[in-house]
């Protein structure tokens, strides 16, 4: 996979050269690359930003900039006499924004099966709205997503988030692979992942639950799967309300039932 990243702090990505994700570049697994916006300005004071149309606090991105960078970047060529732009590869631009849809763990999954995806870091009261409204124009896939229901100073905290949440899905990333399979809002029922506790077993008069020390898989995956329910219930009753009635094992019904979920319909219905 081919990641460029484009700030006004690039050195900001620096952090990418560390752990996991240092390690999965060195093995060739994905090339990570931040540019600087200001390279694509002609002024003498590199200038990104104006005032709003229409008035307002805070300076917005130009198009412009952006707008010769993400040419460049995807291989759009503009130039005088061609019948229209044409992209040579078919890369991914994502835009953090706080107005726009929650990022999720379907779409790191998706989106590490791309081959290359290009992140833009918003600054200051944001981008020009014209810049994605433009790409999807010339037939490139842009998305635009918030990481949660705050603001920030600028995307660069998001793209972080997003880079790392998709990269550790491809394939040869993480030394054990199956320890993103019971992950929380992995799999086809989104819920949050139970606690997990090592050794030793007794520390500062908390215990280890019994259950997990008994040697008896079943059960404890059955108090695994237990408590990823009750925490899910407790915590974001929401993705309960997503669970397929008719995919619960009676174990699930019980405890949900207890919990006070009714199964009688398709989905979960809180009852208390």
């Amino acid at each position: 996979m081919k990641i460029d990243i484009v700030s006004v702090f690039p050195e900001y990505f620096d952090v990418m050269k560390l752990s996991l994700l240092g390690k999965a570049q060195a093995k060739g697994l994905l090339e990570v690359s931040a540019h600087n916006l200001r390279d694509w300005t002609h002024d003498v004071h590199h200038s990104v930003d104006d005032t709003p149309v229409g008035g307002g606090a805070g300076m917005v991105m130009k198009p412009e900039v952006w707008s010769e960078c993400l040419d460049q970047l995807l291989g759009l060529d503009t130039s005088a006499g061609a019948d229209e732009p044409s992209i040579s590869q078919g890369p991914i631009v994502i835009f953090p924004n706080p107005s726009a849809p929650l990022f999720t763990q379907a779409d790191a999954s998706e989106l590490s099966g791309a081959q290359q995806l290009i992140f833009g870091c918003g600054r200051y009261e944001g981008y020009d709205a014209r810049i994605p409204d433009y790409y999807r124009a010339q037939g490139v896939d842009v998305r635009e997503y918030s990481i949660g229901d705050y603001v920030l100073n600028g995307g660069e905290v998001a793209v972080a988030v997003m880079l790392e949440a998709i990269t550790r899905l491809l394939p040869g990333f993480m030394g054990n692979p199956e320890s993103i399979v019971e992950e929380s809002y992995t799999g086809s029922e989104p819920l949050l992942e139970y606690r997990q506790y090592t050794r030793p077993t007794s520390w500062r008069g908390l215990d280890v639950p019994a259950i997990l020390t008994s040697g008896d898989h079943g059960k404890v995956d059955r108090f695994r799967r237990d408590e990823a329910l009750e925490r899910t219930s407790q915590l974001r009753p929401d993705l309960v309300e997503r669970l397929d009635c008719s995919q619960l094992d009676k174990h699930d019904r019980a405890k949900l039932g207890a919990l006070g979920w009714d199964l009688s319909g398709e989905h979960p219905r809180r009852t208390k």
